[in-house]
């Protein structure tokens, strides 16, 4: 598959078309990985990108391990790198990785006490931006991190696996997966890659929509899969997003194994299980507590404030969640309520209706009880003071319970509620295609009282229905109802939601290709393009066809499309009798011969009307023929037989034109009259939905009733399961007991209060050489012709029959014919039963041999150990007294030194100084070089004595105070004013900090540090020097090996825009001596940051370099803030 990288897409979500693999692992996963990347092909199409938990400071090889057995690329994330398929992709130490649309961001781990959990986020992410494409695999590791990831790509449309945890050290992670049932597939790692393969393989048939072999095989097969689903649940998905809803039956597919949808549809029919999954599949119930907490704060802040003005105790506030999935949305927007009312709330009367289409949401939405790991978007406070913790979760309390009404109810065709003040549907009608979005929105129009809220989800408008509402606030997703009248009518048919009505034979067309406007240019051009208009249920003109102007004309008035208000005087009665019985016989309607007065002359018109029966909603074609041009062509031989009758055939006209136009009249009039009489019905039909109204909340009153009552039933349910949840509890921490002593590796046995063995686990069979039959039921004292009848044992356990049953850690020596002697460290406890059961003591033994063993050759080696460290220290001791008297004496020579040649070069240069004086006129050509060279030679061999004097005395002054370093800036850069003013340098600097140091050492590192930022400058670039300070977090001072962990260090940093240095020198520029640069460029000896870095060292400190040649450096200089 190729892969696509649109920038201009959304940013979430991935173009890529290639399955995208995450795996997570922890302890134990580095063999997981070598197994899972040795089994992966060359060529699988497929990415893989492996997250692991590593150490902070951790360097992780896991690229060159991995590249080692695999042929695949293997490479370690950068941020923003993009995805590729046939790629591994490795997560580097202390990063956080995410998907985003096609790249992989990387973002710094949290701090050090915090939980972090890298694969959920990870998964998570994935599971957002490649949503079916994401596949998520969990290896071997402890604790539970990837549950919640592989959850959140199981209900986006992916695959998940988990390695089969039986076989594994660290089988915490797999296991946690799959215990939260958030796993397709429990495999071993070499046979993961195998069945992704077969996956994609069936992803890639099932979804090939403009495949044109068997094309119209797999599209009945999808229908007939639709059509089973709405026979068996009532609910149909024809008009849902069909993408969603064809991914959701691939991946059915890839569950079974089945890999052409023929095959799957024959597997659907015959497994009703199969039917049940995949309708809960296409339900997606993807909820959560304060999910996307921006729009509860919208809540909180614009919308209660305004839908509570008017009400009370008496005039309840009701608001309704349409899809509430599981429950959490509702039982959100009730704790933002109670937190925006605080102890008011019960002034006011609140009604939650929560609807939802699947009864098993709205089953587990009633028992309100939710697993912790369902509990995220809460705050530890609401957690407290909203739920109770029971068995297994937590509970909402009975306030909260109380506001929200549970019902499993189609918003798309059962009958709305009514009177609401704000209506939630969020993240549903984005499944939908725009037929049934604008039916929903039109009934949620319905539903609202005037001004009501509407709020949608983040990726869904109003815009199939945008004339029925408007935007509020600067808040896109939270809408307002208009006072416009609404086209909402409810049919007590058979009809499901989503079929159009009247559209017979629609269901054999793909409704994805549906178009009013396509089968109107289809039937117009079978009649040769004659003119007419295209008009919807509402009589309304969508579109104009040809000229219309012979027969249409806007009304006088208030603007309107209405055809009936358009059409010419004469056309408006018979075109609404076509209309009318083109709507109820569902064929085309034909009128002849209408005659319609024009200005100066009388028109005779044929009407055709034509249902457009291949659409979504109903559409219907309006055509208009002039019949005068076919009474032309048969006027001339009208003419020749005029005659004698030209005269009684007039007056016959006259008369029955006449007859006609009374008729026409009475006809209009019987129609005035039915219109008023269907405005009445009209009118009563209201009066129907407002009794139907109150009929709806007597039910919902009914609904409360049963509600309470169910929820004193619950109670006793409660009571009774948490007895029954005592007894698995009871059942489960026995079989936990015997797990663990079936596996524990110290063998172990149980006594009765006669010293007979009842049991032992079989640790003790293999430690002991043993069998059962050997062992239980005979005195522990006469086992293996009595090894155990030791006096020190036996007094042991026969004193704790006598207190409370516990032996620690007695220690017995024994010689046994097939190991030897062996040390055994013996502890016993009384196992706990009530009074009347019998006494049972519980004998561990640990073989402590070797640890003896290992403590008798430890006290030796640590003798010799002391011993040698003795004579070393002894050693040092004699090496650091010559060391000091050394370094005495090189100081001593450095000041000698330095005085003894300082005379001398005064004189050179003294001396230089009157030759060029005296004699400079007459000096001239090559002899007035060498004279300036012997000065400049001088100079620098004075600056050289200094910086070695300098060098060696540094270290001399060693008494700490709190050095204003600020102040020490100040005073170095006045020192420079000359040359900054000369160069034209721009110096800045931050805020630096008060530490505790020796000020003249201080002095000396800044003067360095900013002596070589001015003076090595490019000579065409304005010299910049930037001095910032920032403080170090305690992560960041353990990456630093050389520093204190217990202290607090500071982070000074010197940039300038100079000439840089070289990345082969970046080393030796703290070397004493090192010049980088000629000395007829720049001037200096090669001692500064020699001197530097020994002032930093000497203050338990760091200076290293960062610097690019042409562009600039930077020294980073890390002092303790306490020295």
């Amino acid at each position: 598959m190729s892969e696509l990288h649109n920038k201009g897409k959304n940013k979430d979500h991935s173009d890529n078309l290639f399955p995208v693999v995450g795996v997570g692992a922890s302890a134990g996963g580095l063999d997981a990985f070598k197994r899972l990347i040795r089994a992966i092909p060359e060529n699988s199409g497929v990415a893989y990108i492996l997250v692991q938990h590593l150490e902070p400071s951790h360097d992780s090889m896991l690229v060159e391990i991995l590249q080692k057995i695999t042929a695949i690329p293997v490479q370690e994330i950068t941020n923003n790198v993009w995805v590729e398929p046939n790629r591994v992709y490795v997560i580097p130490s202390n990063k956080l990785l995410t998907a985003n649309d096609g790249r992989l961001e990387l973002s710094p781990r949290g701090p050090k006490g915090e939980k972090n959990m890298p694969i959920d986020v990870f998964f998570t992410s994935l599971s957002e931006v490649h949503q079916s494409q994401a596949i998520g695999v969990v290896l071997s590791g402890t604790g539970t991190d990837g549950t919640n990831g592989l959850k959140a790509i199981k209900e986006h449309g992916g695959f998940t696996f988990a390695q089969e945890p039986q076989s594994i050290a660290f089988p915490g992670m797999p296991q946690s997966a799959i215990d939260a049932d958030a796993v397709d597939f429990i495999l071993t790692p070499e046979e993961i890659p195998l069945q992704l393969a077969r996956i994609s393989e069936i992803f890639r048939n099932g979804l090939e929509v403009d495949k044109e072999e068997g094309k119209s095989a797999r599209e009945e097969a999808f229908r007939q899969i639709i059509a089973l689903l709405r026979l068996r649940k009532g609910n149909d998905f024809t008009y849902y997003k069909q993408t969603t809803i064809r991914r959701r039956i691939v991946r059915r597919m890839g569950l079974n194994k089945i890999e052409n949808i023929t095959d799957y549809l024959a597997h659907f029919i015959e497994n009703i299980s199969e039917q049940d999954l995949l309708y809960q599949d296409l339900l997606i119930p993807v909820t959560g507590f304060f999910r996307d907490p921006k729009v509860f704060t919208a809540l909180y802040e614009s919308v209660f404030p305004n839908i509570l003005k008017d009400k009370d105790e008496t005039n309840p506030l009701r608001i309704w969640i349409a899809g509430c999935s599981t429950g959490e949305e509702p039982y959100s927007i009730a704790i933002c309520l109670s937190e925006y009312l605080g102890n008011g709330i019960v002034d006011y009367k609140v009604q939650v209706f929560a609807t939802d289409i699947s009864e098993k949401s709205i089953a587990k939405a009633r028992t309100g009880i939710y697993a912790k790991k369902e509990m995220g978007g809460l705050s530890a406070q609401q957690i407290e003071k909203y739920f109770t913790k029971v068995n297994g979760g937590y509970h909402v309390n009975k306030a909260i319970r109380d506001m929200c009404v549970f019902a499993c109810h189609n918003f798309l065709k059962d009958p709305p509620f009514a009177k609401m003040s704000l209506i939630s549907c969020r993240n549903v009608l984005i499944y939908l295609e725009t037929f049934l979005q604008k039916r929903a929105l039109t009934t949620f129009h319905y539903a609202l009282n005037e001004h009501g809220f509407l709020l949608l989800g983040n990726s869904e408008t109003t815009a199939p229905a945008a004339e029925l509402f408007a935007t509020y606030g600067k808040s896109e997703k939270i809408y307002t109802r208009k006072s416009v009248p609404g086209r909402f009518l409810h049919l007590a048919s058979g009809r499901t939601e989503n079929s159009p009505k009247g559209s017979g034979n629609a269901g054999k067309k793909e409704p994805w290709r549906d178009d009013f406007q396509r089968s109107a240019d289809e039937v117009i051009l079978a009649k040769f393009s004659p003119s007419g208009v295209v008009i919807n249920e509402e009589m309304d003109i969508v579109q104009f066809r040809g000229g219309v102007g012979a027969w249409l004309e806007p009304s006088p008035g208030k603007a309107s499309l209405n055809v009936l208000k358009m059409v010419k005087p004469g056309l408006a009665f018979e075109l609404r009798n076509a209309l009318y019985k083109a709507k109820i016989d569902n064929v085309p309607v034909v009128k002849k011969g209408i005659a319609v007065t024009a200005p100066g002359k009388q028109q005779l018109v044929t009407i055709e009307v034509i249902p457009l029966l291949n659409t979504i909603e109903r559409f219907y074609l309006v055509l208009f023929e002039d019949a005068m041009a076919n009474l032309d062509q048969d006027q001339e031989g009208v003419t020749r037989e005029a005659g004698n009758r030209e005269l009684a055939e007039s007056e016959r006209n006259s008369q029955l034109e006449c007859e006609l136009a009374q008729l026409r009249e009475d006809i209009r009039s019987i129609t005035e009259d039915q219109e008023a009489v269907n405005e009445e019905l009209q009118s009563a039909n209201e009066e129907l939905l407002s009794g139907s109204e109150e009929l709806q909340s007597l039910n919902e009153e009914l609904e409360t009733s049963k509600e309470e009552i169910q929820s004193t039933n619950e109670e006793l349910t409660t009571l009774n399961q948490e007895l029954l949840d005592r007894n698995d509890q009871l059942n489960t921490a026995r079989l936990y007991a015997e797990s663990i002593i079936a596996t524990i590796r110290e063998p172990l046995v149980v006594l009765d209060k006669d010293m007979k063995v009842r049991t032992a686990n079989q640790s003790y069979y293999k430690k002991f050489r043993t069998s059962e039959e050997e062992t239980e039921g005979r005195s522990f004292y006469q086992l293996r012709n009595g090894l155990w009848n030791i006096p020190a044992l036996r007094s042991a356990l026969e004193n704790s029959l006598l207190t409370d049953g516990r032996i620690v850690d007695v220690e017995v020596k024994q010689q046994f014919e097939d190991l030897g002697e062996r040390t055994l460290l013996l502890n016993a406890c009384r196992i706990a039963r009530n009074d009347n059961a019998e006494l049972l003591i519980l004998l561990a033994f640990e073989d402590i041999t070797d640890t003896r063993n290992r403590e008798s050759g430890l006290i030796n080696f640590s003798r010799e150990l002391e011993s040698k460290v003795e004579e070393r220290t002894l050693s040092l001791k004699e090496a650091n007294a010559l060391l000091k008297q050394s370094n005495d004496s090189l100081e001593q020579y450095a000041t000698i030194a330095s005085h003894d040649l300082q005379e001398p070069l005064r004189k050179i240069q003294t001396f230089s100084a009157l030759i060029n004086e005296r004699f400079g006129k007459d000096i001239t050509g090559e002899a007035a070089e060498l004279i300036d060279k012997i000065s400049l030679a001088a100079q620098r061999m004075s600056g050289l004595i200094r910086d070695v004097l300098h060098f060696s005395k540094v270290l001399d002054s060693n008494i700490y105070e709190q050095v204003n370093l600020n102040a020490i800036l100040q005073n170095v850069r006045e020192d420079f004013d000359m040359m900054i003013e000369q160069k034209k340098t721009i110096i800045t600097q931050d805020e630096l900090p008060v530490i505790k140091a020796v000020p003249l050492q201080m002095n000396q590192l800044f003067f360095n540090l900013l002596g070589n930022a001015i003076k090595f400058s490019r000579p065409d670039v304005t010299p910049a020097v930037h001095i910032s300070c920032r403080m170090l977090t305690s992560d960041e001072v353990q990456t630093h090996p050389a520093l204190n962990n217990a202290l607090s260090y500071c982070e000074i940093i010197f940039s300038d825009n100079g000439i840089g240095i070289h990345e082969e020198f970046k080393e030796q520029v703290f070397h004493i001596f090192q010049r980088l640069n000629a000395r007829d460029r720049f001037e200096g000896t090669g001692i500064g940051l020699a001197l530097c870095k020994k002032i930093v060292l000497n203050h338990k400190g760091e200076i290293y370099v960062r610097s690019k040649e042409g562009v600039g450096t930077e020294f980073h200089v890390l002092l303790p803030l306490k020295g």
